[in-house]
């Protein structure tokens, strides 16, 4: 892996000792560096927590919550740190880990943060923060925030006693990979701290046309059922003959209803050649990566074959997405096609991705970091297309702003 100043100096932090934040832009690299990273290590004794049940399936993981037996705390931070404490397959999984990746702690509230790191401390006998667990969190406020569990402002978790305590040394990625434009770049970083200023909007009125009429990219709506209904639409245009695919699970029923919330692909997965389809698991030969688009030459029962967007053809197999327990051992398992209807993704869906040609609708937005994902998918502001826009929409959140200008200071 060629590394740029930034990613070195990350990660010669990764590889020390002590907690760190790993944090950057949009398309900055933070999920390749924490791979190359992780690439060694035994995932028992240092596993990825992913922040939501999504995440966790994409990666193969388990999420934060379930690994540290927080539950959906429905009574709260006390009750769920007793519960916790008491168990006896937690303490076991608890005192045996060395170490933890925290996925995307940007949707993690502090309360959840601070039970956790309460927890860890308890049954590690250990007044270190998080017992001695090292802690290495990854992710950028500026994107999308937590749920919040006990309060209507944004619970942030650099808000709360627990960031504090753990001593996070910062590592920020500053470069940013995805594009290369620099006009571009600087419009991002004015709408991720929540400057509309002339330029961004500007910026944001040229870039409200009419896609071409040859236009094959994705359109990112902020609901689901605008997603859905988008694609069935544009999947009964295609006048060939449809194949449908049923999803195999494994597990027990009750957790694999769970999974079903959380998973990228459906019960089943209807498809034609020439349908536009987002592949939604990383190639471990480096084919394609989660997020690559193309279209539908061929099906066949056991095999689909795709080309691209970047023109190259490749063929693609079932394959498993697992959920894993807080053993880290399957807890469910769905084989399907690993991909997705693409014409249409929702803003949170795309997070992560990188799209060569894309309409959004920045229009009736509601988190703060929706707007700035939803913009900051695009590789080049040609292949950026809007169908509207609202400043209302663009919102940010000024204490995430200042937070990472202290970063900025104490690096």
């Amino acid at each position: 892996m060629e590394m740029n100043a930034d990613q070195k100096k990350a990660l010669k932090l990764l590889k020390g000792s002590g907690n760190v934040f790993l944090t950057g832009a949009a398309g900055s690299g933070k999920s390749v560096l924490i791979r190359y990273f992780l690439k060694d290590l035994p995932s028992k004794t240092f596993p990825t927590l992913a922040s939501t049940g999504a995440a966790a399936i994409l990666v193969g993981g388990r999420t934060f919550h379930s690994f540290f037996g927080l539950g959906i705390m429905e009574k709260g931070i006390q009750a769920t740190y007793e519960r916790a404490i008491t168990n006896q397959a937690i303490i076991k999984r608890i005192k045996k880990v060395h170490g933890v990746i925290i996925d995307e702690v940007s949707m993690l509230s502090g309360p959840v943060l601070r039970t956790a790191e309460m927890i860890a401390r308890k049954i590690r006998e250990n007044t270190s923060p998080w017992g001695g667990i090292r802690v290495i969190a990854v992710g950028d406020f500026a994107q999308l925030p937590p749920v919040n569990l006990f309060k209507r402002q944004r619970e942030w978790a650099f808000l709360d006693e627990v960031w504090e305590m753990s001593e996070f040394q910062p590592a920020i990625l500053n470069q940013v990979i995805r594009t290369q434009d620099s006009t571009f770049l600087h419009i991002l970083n004015q709408v991720r701290i929540g400057n509309i200023s002339p330029n961004v909007k500007s910026f944001l009125t040229s870039r409200s046309v009419l896609p071409p009429s040859d236009f094959k990219g994705t359109r990112l709506f902020a609901r689901r059922e605008d997603v859905d209904r988008y694609n069935l639409n544009r999947l009964g245009e295609i006048d060939s003959k449809a194949y449908n695919f049923e999803t195999i699970y494994t597990g027990k029923s009750q957790e694999i209803e769970k999974f079903k919330k959380h998973s990228p692909i459906g019960d089943s997965i209807t498809l034609k050649e020439g349908a536009l389809v987002m592949l939604r698991q990383n190639d471990p030969e480096g084919k394609w990566v989660n997020g690559s688009l193309g279209s539908i030459e061929k099906i066949t029962d056991s095999e689909l074959t795709l080309l691209l967007t970047s023109q190259r053809e490749v063929h693609i197999k079932p394959c498993d997405f697992t959920l894993l327990n807080s053993e880290g051992d399957p807890a469910v398992t769905a084989r399907n096609f690993p991909i997705s209807l693409a014409w249409a993704l929702t803003i949170h869906k795309a997070q992560g991705t990188t799209l060569d040609q894309m309409v959004a609708d920045l229009r009736g937005l509601w988190e703060p970091g929706q707007a700035y994902v939803a913009l900051s998918r695009a590789r080049t502001p040609q292949g950026l297309f809007l169908d509207g826009w609202t400043p209302s929409s663009l919102k940010s959140d000024p204490l995430v702003h200042q937070f990472h200008q202290s970063l900025l200071f104490s690096d």
